[in-house]
């Protein structure tokens, strides 16, 4: 099976479990993901990937599955990984993705719903993850 996209997860326990997740200036709520390179295995992927939009490192944990993208058409692998150093509530980063964005970085509860700001894409990611974490 042909993995196109890699999606690092980030958790931590504050009141609940919270996920790392971005506002994107143009593109709304997001997770940390990014394409897989010919070649290069998932894992990887993902801790590249985190590197790359959030500028933390990290080291995957363990494997949380792959899923289908009705929406685009693409198969994602998702990577539960341990971060380096103790995460702020929120924080921004400028990633060099597609021209250049400052990402703003928050966490959000597992155990809420989505808002509309969140991409349908994402909002199906998070229905995906919800009980494999």
């Amino acid at each position: 099976m042909r993995i196109d996209k890699a999606c690092p997860v980030v958790l931590r326990k504050k009141e609940g479990l919270e996920i790392l997740a971005f506002r994107h200036p143009l593109a709304g709520l997001q997770l940390v993901k990014g394409s897989v390179e010919p070649g290069e295995p998932t894992d990887a992927a993902a801790i590249r990937e985190l590197f790359e939009e959030a500028g933390v490192r990290g080291e995957v944990i363990r494997d949380l599955g792959s899923w289908d993208s009705a929406i685009t058409g693409h198969t994602w692998a998702f990577h539960e990984c341990r971060v380096m150093q103790n995460l702020p509530d929120t924080w921004s980063h400028f990633a060099e993705d597609d021209g250049g964005h400052e990402f703003q970085f928050f966490w959000h509860p597992l155990a809420n719903e989505p808002s509309e700001e969140w991409h349908q894409v994402f909002q199906d990611v998070l229905a995906f993850l919800r009980p494999r974490v």
